[in-house]
């Protein structure tokens, strides 16, 4: 359910681009957003990875596991 609002949010952004593409808006705004939204689809990376890789180890472990993991993808 989270990622599906995450996606929806992310949908949402890129609409705005287009809008803000055929209105011609400056190109620094538009970069602007541009960056939001590879942001946001990166935390969604980082989000997917870490559920999939907790579904694996002992739920004694998942917060451990989840912090190095977050740790590893932000180098």
């Amino acid at each position: 359910m989270e990622l599906e609002k995450r996606i929806n949010r992310i949908i949402g952004q890129l609409r705005g681009i287009e809008k803000m593409i055929t209105k011609k808006r400056d190109c620094g705004e538009i970069l602007q957003q541009i960056s939001a939204v590879k942001k946001a689809i990166d935390s969604m990376s980082s989000e997917v990875v870490i559920s999939d890789i907790c579904r694996l180890v002992p739920k004694s472990k998942a917060k451990k596991i989840e912090r190095m993991v977050e740790r590893a993808i932000n180098l």
